[in-house]
Formats: structure tokens, sequence, C-alpha cells
């Protein structure tokens, strides 16, 4: 580790600048196991006993940069590539300044159960990764952490903040929700972590990033984590941050710009052969969970139905499902009963589980950025892994670029089908493998043997309520007759259901429209009736005349005059 005596950090795509108290510069291996532990830098014995039971004994080379400063009450930059423990790095120093309702003072706070620490990222599923992550680290600190973010019902999130909490976790839409409506409190929130602030300002999210620091007490400790530094994260740091000091984990071996733990294979596969090749890749020796990254959600729900019915245990995650399918295929891929999740990127920065030996990018990335981050959901916290990208012949210009961003020395990749033996050969898939999975080695439960939570979301589209409420059925027929009529027959659903049964409850205009006859027409609200024999009956008798059984009445015309009956003429006139 060295210091190094700077006074500004740069971006790295522009001229803004920050000015730091001096960069510390690592050179040691990111995953190298230290001598020193958690209780050797001071923190809460309370936390070093929760991480020593989950099996956490020695801190990341970032997180023993990172603990020093952090704990002391200093602002921090952080930057490391994706996979090297920086949940960590800025949780534990939050976890340790917080007082919790069991310490001592806890009641002399100005606000107790108010929020002390805020942490904002810019997914939904990094939010309950991050916070299950914490819930670890403080399983005996007795510290209260609510997740708020969207797709959940606001009655839960608005009663756990009702009833007191410490630390929120949460990303930007959700929180300026709560907080317009007065209930999130952040006026006590002493210390702010902005986690990959990249990804927030790729997403659009900075603007409400500052609304909720805005918020916050001038006086505070801000920590922001960000993969890389462009110019508006550097130039949010500068307002919103005092004196940062800049932190680096670099491995001198390892000077790429992703992990050396990854083996990269670039294939030029055509659009009609990549599920049999993907096929083939997930059968190969000791593969254990995989990724599959798309560019759209309906090639996700494509590859993940054709997987399936290939015998692979697989499920999909992307913006169409609604939360609650989105946190059940997660808990799923966690849990091991399915061992191959396809997401489109909205999962790129919120799995986070160690053993993922194999991701493939579908289709070509958009960007170099969006190639680490995908690529960073595999050689986690020390394992190996193995990441494969599918080019097509049309992405040819947009890989070169990505190639020299990232100095991958691989410009031109080879062409490569479901038959070639270069594939089988590089990853180690066993000879004569076909394009589906033997029924032999069918073990995981799969997707329907993880619960489906209700989450009471917002916006939930056909539910059994709404279409209760809306008076269709529980059947299919999605979006279209409701009823389950057949095509022709008119609906009896919404607003019709409403006229028959308004017109049930009146029982004069019920029996007035039964007593109309066959041949009653309405025109623009003027009535020309034919006259019954019954009405003909009850004329006839006005008249004087009486009506004679089993005669008929020769026809006549009657003669209207601005719409009054004009008096028929005398017999003998």
């Amino acid at each position: 580790m060295s210091i190094e005596a700077d006074s500004l950090l740069q971006a790295e795509d522009s001229n803004e600048i920050v000015e730091i108290d001096g960069s510390l510069v690592t050179h040691e291996p990111p995953h190298k196991e230290e001598k020193e532990t958690f209780a050797s830098f001071g923190v809460h014995h309370e936390i070093v006993s929760s991480l020593t039971e989950a099996g956490i004994l020695h801190p990341f080379p970032i997180q023993a940069m990172t603990l020093p400063i952090a704990l002391t009450g200093h602002d921090i930059i952080g930057q490391a590539k994706t996979g090297t423990g920086k949940t960590l790095g800025f949780g534990i120093p939050a976890l340790n300044r917080i007082v919790a309702p069991k310490d001592e003072g806890f009641e002399k706070l100005a606000a107790p159960g108010a929020p002390q620490a805020m942490v904002i990222v810019p997914t939904r599923e990094l939010a309950v990764q991050v916070a299950g992550d914490l819930a670890v680290a403080s399983k005996h600190r007795g510290i209260r952490i609510a997740t708020i973010y969207g797709g959940r019902a606001y009655e839960p999130q608005v009663e756990a903040l009702q009833k007191g909490v410490e630390l929120i976790v949460g990303t930007p839409g959700r929180l300026i929700d709560l907080l317009k409506q007065r209930h999130l409190n952040v006026k006590h929130v002493r210390m702010v972590i902005l986690d990959e602030a990249d990804e927030m300002l790729d997403l659009g999210f900075l603007p409400d990033v500052e609304t909720l620091i805005a918020g916050t007490p001038p006086v505070r400790q801000t920590l922001l984590f960000s993969a890389t530094m462009p110019g508006p994260v550097v130039a949010m740091a500068r307002r919103y941050m005092t004196q940062p000091t800049h932190i680096r984990a670099a491995d001198p071996d390892d000077e790429g710009l992703t992990k050396r733990d990854i083996r990269q294979l670039i294939y030029r596969a055509h659009s009609m052969d990549k599920i049999e090749v993907l096929a083939r890749i997930l059968q190969a020796k000791d593969r254990g969970r995989s990724i599959i990254f798309t560019k759209t959600k309906r090639t996700a729900a494509k590859v993940a139905e054709e997987l399936v019915d290939r015998g692979f245990a697989a499920a999909a995650i992307h913006g169409d499902l609604g939360q609650g399918a989105r946190e059940q295929a997660l808990r799923a891929f966690r849990n091991n009963k399915v061992d191959v999740l396809v997401a489109t990127d909205v999962a790129a920065r919120g799995i986070d589980v160690d053993d993922v030996t194999h991701v493939v990018n579908y289709q070509c990335v958009e960007d170099e950025k969006i190639y680490l981050h995908r690529v960073g959901r595999t050689g986690r916290a020390g394992n190996k892994g193995t990441a494969v990208t599918f080019v097509d012949w049309d992405d040819m210009p947009r890989w070169a670029l990505i190639n020299k961003a990232l100095g991958l020395s691989v410009p031109e990749p080879i062409e490569t089908y479901s038959s070639s033996p270069h594939l089988y050969s590089d990853l180690d898939i066993p000879v004569g493998t076909k394009g589906r999975l033997p029924r032999n080695m069918r073990t995981h439960a799969g997707i329907d043997a993880e619960v489906l939570e209700d989450l009471g979301e917002t916006g939930k589209r056909n539910s059994p309520k709404a279409d209760t409420a809306r008076g269709g059925s529980h059947g299919g027929n999605r979006g279209g007759n409701h009823s389950g009529a057949r095509h022709g027959e008119k609906r009896d659903s919404g607003r019709g259901a409403g006229r028959d049964s308004a017109r049930d409850s009146n029982g004069a205009a019920s029996t007035s429209t039964a007593s109309n006859s066959a041949g009653e027409k309405r025109e623009s609200g003027r009535s020309r009736r034919r006259p019954s024999s019954s009405a003909a009956a009850s004329a006839s008798s006005a008249d004087g005349a009486a009506p004679v059984e089993g005669a008929t009445r020769p026809r006549t015309r009657t003669r209207r005059r601005n719409g009054e009956v004009v008096a028929k003429p005398e017999s003998g006139e």
C-alpha cells in the first residue's frame, strides 16, 4: 500500500475535478487473505461475531483500506472492480456508527427510531442483496434495517418506517416518493452511502440522488463507491463531499479492467444456432450456477422457455415480470432450485452469488461498461469463472470498439457452431453432447418449487382482485372477451353489467322494457311503434267501439301533424 500526495481527482472522460486529501493505492492481490481480522480495526465486537458466524474472518483489500478511514468519520470515494467486497467495505462502518435500540444513549437521540444511515442503490435486486448482507453483519447488533424499493406495496414500508428503523437501503424512486409523502424522515441521517454511482448516472437517477442528499443534514459522512469515475459522478462528489479520500484497490498482476480470475471466451455465432451452442455450454463439466444475459425482455423469456423445454432448470428475470416473480426467480437461483438464470441488465448489478461459474452474453453488449458488470457476476470472492460472449456478424464493428477499450486481444472472434470441435475443447464439454439435457441429469426442482410471495405489488396486472372488480372472469382471454363469450356474442361485463343490475333494481323500468313488442324500434330519441293486438283493442274501446272477438281489424294509417294525431274523418263524409 502506498500513499500518493494527490490533491485533485480528475474524471476519466472530462475535465471535472474534486479536491482530495490524498490517494491510497494498493498493489496487493485483491483476494489474498490478510492476517488482520475485523476486530483489529476496532469494529464492534457484535459485528465481528456476526461475521465470524457467517464464515467471514478476514477483510478483502478494499475493506482493509476503507475501514480505518471510514470508522473515523472521513468521506471516501471508493473505486474497485466488481466482486471485490465493496458491500462490507461501506456496510461495516455504517453499522458501527449507528446507535442501536439496545445501546446506551439511544433514548437521548434527537429522534429515536429515525433513520441514522441511508444506502442508495440503482436497482431493486441490488437493494435486496445489500440489505441481506448488512442483516447478516448486524445479526447480534439489533439494528433495524428497512429495504425501500418499488414494485412492492407502500403500506408495509410505511409501517416499518413508522415503527422505527436505524438503516434504510433503497432505490431513488421509492425513496423520493416516501420523502414527498413525508413518511420518510432523512433530517437525522448522519451517514449517506452511494453504491454503484456510475450505474445511477446511466439510469438517470443522479438528480433524484441529489434531492435525497439535499434533505440530509449538512454535517454528515458520505461514502461513494463506483467501478468507474465519469465526470458527473466526480462533479457530484465535489458538491456533496468534504475533502474525500480516494481509495483504489488494484492488483499488480491483474492490470486488465476485468478480473484475472475470469476466463473470457468470445465466439462469432449465428443467431439460428445460438440456442444449440448454449445448450452444450450448459452441459460442460463442473458447471455450477450460470447466468445468461440478453438484450431484450422478449429474448430473455424466449431463451428461458426454450431451455426449460430442453430439460434445464431455468428461470427468467426481466422488467415485464412483477416484483414477486422477479424475487421468486432470484430465490430459486440462490436456493439452487434452478441453476440457470436468464436475465436482462436489470439483474447485472443485483446478483451476488459466490459460486456462479459461467456467464454467457447471449447477444453482444452495448459497451464495455455493461460488459464489465455482466462478466463481474462470476469469479467473485476469490472463485474462478468463465465468461462466454456471442457476437453476431452485424455486431462486429461494435465488438471491435469494446475489444479495444478493454484490451482483450480478440478483435476477430472465431466462427463457432454447435458442432465446432474447439467449442467442446475450450469449455470441457463431453464429446457427443446433444442439445437436450439427459433425464438422469435433471436433478433440480425448478422454478415452481419456489413459493411465489404476494408482495401487494403496485400496478399489478391480471390479479384476481382486479379481474373481479372489472366484472371479468378468472380464466384466459387476456385483454379480450372477459366473460368467456364466443366471438360475435355480446360481452356482458363492466358497464353493461352495471346497466343490467340498475334495470333489475327498478321494477317499473324492467316491466316496461319486457312488455315492449318485438316490432318496437327507436330512432334518435323518437319512438315509432306498431301497435299490438292488445294495444289496438285498448284504442278501440277508448273510441267507444266494442271489440269483436275473432274479428280482424282492417289495417289503418294514423295521420300525424307536428307530432299530434289528426282526427280520423267520419265514415259518412
